[in-house]
């Protein structure tokens, strides 16, 4: 064998042991970048720590949860929209999420958020309604009941008195 050809045969060599390492951390790097990712959908922390910064977000009828995955990404209540969307997708509350104005914390995980989005609809134009019209009523019933109220006890004190 010539020289020439075992040098060409080590080069080979050292390049096919360089190109299979490189790979080789590559698909590592990558396996653990999907591990992480993975694991945040899961197990995602808040963005700030206790008590964090409450903000106001509304929620329009018709936005996907990737639009509002971007919303709340937009107002740093949480890290990345495509894993809310992913979260949304695995969680109890996938198609759940109702419009309204909610009052979201940075403290808050993207579950709790989603728990706040899918049980009530605070700012909605129907509860709006039903407190406009409603107040007046609850106010005279509530001076009623603490009228009430103050004649009861005075009646128990006079009798507490003999």
């Amino acid at each position: 064998m010539s020289p020439r050809k075992v040098a060409w045969a080590i080069v080979k060599t050292i390049f096919g042991v360089v190109i299979a390492a490189v790979i080789m951390m590559l698909v590592y790097r990558f396996a653990l970048e999907a591990h992480d990712f993975g694991y945040r959908i899961f197990a995602e922390e808040p963005v700030s720590p206790e008590p964090g910064l409450t903000m106001s977000v509304a929620i329009v009828e018709g936005k996907s949860s990737m639009d509002i995955g971007k919303i709340l990404e937009e107002k740093g209540l949480i890290r990345d929209a495509y894993l809310f969307y992913l979260q949304e997708f695995f969680s109890s509350y996938h198609k759940q999420l109702k419009p309204g104005i909610y009052e979201l914390n940075t403290a808050m995980t993207p579950e709790e958020m989603m728990a706040v989005m899918a049980t009530s609809a605070s700012g909605s134009e129907e509860e709006e309604e039903e407190i406009s019209g409603n107040s007046e009523t609850s106010v005279e019933l509530l001076e009623g009941a603490d009228t009430a109220n103050s004649e009861e006890n005075s009646e128990s004190g006079e009798a507490a008195a003999e």
